[in-house]
Formats: C-alpha cells, structure tokens, sequence
C-alpha cells in the first residue's frame, strides 16, 4: 500500500492515498447482504442450490467438455486448504449430481520462480495438515510431481474423471498450465473456480484497473452478493483406492534441494494455525486495534497480522478472514476498515492487474507519462551503484536499506512501508530501471516467504514503474516516479531501534540454521 506521503519530495499532486477517501464500507455491504439477498430472483437461487452455495458467477469453464459420471477431480493449487474453499464446495456439488466420490490432486514441480526450501517446506507440511480432514470427509488426495501438463490430465483420464476443477491464478506460468491442461483432457470439463478473492476477478471489473480510487466502488458494490459466509463440506462417496503420499520423504527432499532459502519458525504451516493466528490478530487491542495507527512504524509488528504467508499459500480464506474481522468492527472500527481496505480492495487491485496483463512483471506495461520518464532519465549519474551479490547479501552504505534486506533474507518477510523503501532505493542504485525491476522482483521472490505473488509484482512495479500512481515533481534517476529517501524514513520511524532488533534477529537465526552468508 502507498504511503500517504512520500517522504522528502514535493508534491506535483496528492496521491491516491491522500486524495482518496478510508474504506469503512467493507462491512457495511455485509450488513446489507441479507436485505438484497430478499430481491434475488428464485431463478438465482435455484442456480446457487445447484451448485453447493456457489455462486455460478465465480465459476466459468475452460474447455467445451460436459459433466459426465465419475469421480470429480479438483486440482489444488491456489488455495490449499478444506475450510472456506469455493473450489472444493463445487468439486463436491458436481459429484453430489452423480453421488460420485471428490478427489484433490495436487501436483508438486520440481522448480516454482525461485523458491527454495522456506517456501515448498512451508507449502508442503500445510498440504500434510489437510490429510486427516480429508480421510473423515472421504475425500482422496492426489500427489503428482512433475510438468502439471502432463501429470493432471493423465491422472484424470487414468481415474475417468467425470469434471476436473481447479482454483484461479492470474500468475502467468500458472494460467499457461491451465490453458494447457484444459486442451489435453479429452473431452473431460475444465472449471476455473475463483476461490481465492471475495468478488471473483472477472466479476470485479472486465478490464485491467488504473488504481484503488477506480475499483473500490465496483468491489464495494458487489460486496453484498459475495461476502457471504461458507457452508461445511459433507462426507463424500469414498474413493476406492488411491496412492498414499510419502509426506516425510517428499518433504526432506524439497527442503534438502532449496536449502540455500532455510525455512522460517515464526509461522506454523496449515489452516488450523492460519485459523488460529486470524484469531489472535482480530480480537485484540494491541493488534487489530492499532492497525490503523501504526501499521506503517517497522517498530510496531504486532500492528501486523502477519497473515501473508497464510493467504499467499492459501491455507487462509481472505473472505473468511474479513467476515471474522468484521465481526470485531464495534470495538476496533478503525482497524478493521483498515485492514479491510489492504487485505479485500488493494490485494484484489493485484489480482486484476496480473489477471488482465499478461507483462505484469515489465515495464513494457507502465503507463507513458512513467515510461517517457524513466528513458529520460536513464542517462542519468547514479551516486551509487550495487550489484546483485552486493544487493543479496544487503552491503550497501545504508543501514536501513542493508536491515530491510536482512530481515527478509533471515526472516522470510519485510516490513511492508519498508519494501516501498527497499525497492524505490534499487531503482536509485542500480544501472537501468529494468535491471532494478528485475533485482527487486528476483530477491523478493527468492526470500520473501510470500512472494511470487501477484502483490509482490504489483509493490514492485508500483516502486520502480508507477503503476496504481500517478507522476510526481520530476528529478534525478526517478524522473517523475514517487521518491522515497532516508531522511523521510527517519521522520516517520525509529531507524536505529528497527536496525538493532534487525541484527538481533539475525544472530538468532544464524544460531539455529545455516545460512550462504
């Protein structure tokens, strides 16, 4: 999210941030739901018996393919959880047409945009936790390992599949293997389900959005309509036989491969402790409560709800999370329309970004007046310059930069007002805003325990192309792109108690596991 001033730059114009309202109608519109609900025609709701509670919207087809009987396979991906998963709940709906038996294929690459063992670990031990849930429910589960485009419709044909489902991405390798799969599955129906955003993407706008000032009215709009609460999942028809996954085998050996990213300790894997952590966020003055207030001050983490890695991986329903926030707003009003506004309209701003343009991760897509900027600007001296050893290993003259770095290499995440920082500086020390863009998304997507999401490509590009902002006093390197500098930082934050509960961190981490430098 943008600050609401860029610290140590004049002004061209105000922002978004300032010239926009705070969201707080977020749960206003779930208070409404049940009065529009009365004027849904009988037709809408025989549709949304059909399908288990799901809504026909959130769900288009992929292929020509029609339902036909056998077990129902769904392909999770996305959104790895039992609990509040709009994917699951149609999966099961398609089989209760033919009283087929639900079974879950996930399918594991050898390689995912650099990830290495904190993220696949984390990944993993959270599929792991499903397992008994889905043993009580009769629900199978599916491991593959290899090219999804090979393995997924080979399983599906190999059990007869009657449909295969699978959750959204707008991530552009993961809807490749989408289209791929959808066109191999010899005449078996692909449904994309949009489990992972409360307004599915296509629903929340047709096109790709300038910013938050333009799509928070259309999310608020159809907020009525899908902030809805989930129904359980019943017991299935029971799968025959299905290979058991060798978890504690698979798990070593993914860990044992990406060990130069060591996993992290801070956050539990699976739904159950994501669950718990919501829990501990929304219900307390000392975090929720002060969201608002201190969610931009490094020196305050539990104003954080250190629920990312959770909803990145998707053992974590967003729209759950915000039904549970809203059910604290009379105490924490403030908070909770905070968070409201972050976790629902900016991270589906994200969504529609990466869903509507396929070079989400290029300057090739910035707007003209930022594009136009930089080439101006390229030519210019930098008073520094860092290469991408320099920059992983966090040796630059800046303190504040070189901790950032150092929290997120040792601790798997940054704070969020100090990855606007961490980026913005990249562009200042680096010889092109194209190597800058590359560096920025390449380290956050190695060490961030949520990266590789459509939120870090958007915080990237927002930082060094402008996108979702608009152009400010033109200068040196940045051109007219929003500036951010040390001295800001220091205004608005306590940068010597933040670097030393940094290398605090760091000297703990390095007792416990080994890190390559």
């Amino acid at each position: 999210m943008a600050p609401k001033k860029a610290a140590g730059t004049k002004r061209k114009a105000k922002p978004e941030s300032e010239s926009e309202p705070e969201a707080s109608e977020a749960s206003e519109a779930q208070e409404e739901a049940d009065a529009q609900d009365e004027e849904a025609s009988s037709e809408d709701d025989g549709d949304k018996a059909s399908t288990g509670g799901v809504d026909p919207s959130r769900v288009r087809a992929l292929n020509d393919g029609s339902l036909k009987e056998g077990p129902i396979l769904y392909w999770m991906s996305r959104d790895q959880r039992v609990n509040h998963n709009w994917a699951l709940l149609h999966a099961c709906a398609l089989a209760e047409k033919h009283k087929a038996p639900v079974g879950i294929v996930f399918n594991l690459v050898p390689e995912y945009l650099g990830a290495g063992a904190r993220q696949f670990g984390f990944m993993l031990r959270g599929l792991q936790s499903l397992q008994s849930q889905l043993s009580e429910l009769q629900i199978a589960f599916h491991l593959t390992r290899g090219n999804p485009e090979q393995t997924i419709p080979k399983l599906a044909q190999d059990v007869k599949a009657g449909a295969l489902v699978v959750d959204q991405s707008p991530v552009r390798i993961a809807k490749k293997w989408r289209e791929d799969v959808a066109k191999k599955l010899g005449g078996i129906p692909l449904y994309e389900v949009d489990a992972h955003n409360v307004v599915p993407v296509w629903v929340a706008s047709d096109k790709r959005e300038y910013g938050a000032r333009t799509i928070r009215s259309k999310i608020h709009k159809q907020l009525p309509k899908y902030l809805k609460d989930f129904p359980d999942v019943s017991k299935q028809a029971k799968w025959k036989d299905y290979p058991k996954a060798d978890w504690d085998k698979v798990i070593k050996e993914v860990v044992d491969r990406g060990k130069e990213v060591p996993e992290i300790d801070w956050a539990k894997p699976g739904q159950a402790a994501a669950w718990k952590a919501l829990e501990a966020f929304v219900s307390s003055k000392e975090r929720i409560g002060i969201f608002d207030a201190k969610r931009n001050d490094p020196n305050q983490p539990k104003a954080l709800s250190g629920l990312s890695p959770y909803i990145h991986f998707g053992q974590l329903s967003m729209q759950a999370a915000a039904l549970e926030a809203i059910k604290h707003k009379s105490k924490f009003r403030s908070g909770v329309d905070a968070f409201l506004e972050e976790a629902v309209v900016r991270r589906e701003l994200s969504d529609n970004f990466c869903f509507y343009e396929a070079d989400y991760d290029s300057l090739s897509c910035i707007s003209d007046w930022a594009r136009n900027s930089l080439e101006a600007h390229k030519g210019d001296k930098r008073e520094y310059t860092y290469t991408w050893d320099q920059f992983e290993r966090g040796e630059t003259h800046d303190e504040l930069w070189n901790a950032a770095q150092h929290q997120m290499v040792y601790e798997g995440k940054m704070h969020g007002f100090l990855r606007m920082y961490w980026a913005k500086k990249i562009l200042e020390w680096t010889q092109s805003p194209e190597e800058a863009l590359d560096f920025a998304i390449r380290l956050n997507d190695k060490w961030e325990i949520d990266g590789r999401d459509p939120n870090g490509y958007v915080g990237c590009m927002w930082s060094v192309g402008g996108i979702h902002d608009q152009g400010w006093s033109e200068r040196a390197v940045f051109g007219k792109i929003r500036y951010m500098n040390y001295n800001g930082c220091k205004r608005k934050m306590n940068i010597e108690a933040y670097v030393a509960s940094v290398n605090k961190m760091v000297k703990e981490a390095k007792k416990k596991q080994k890190f390559p430098f």
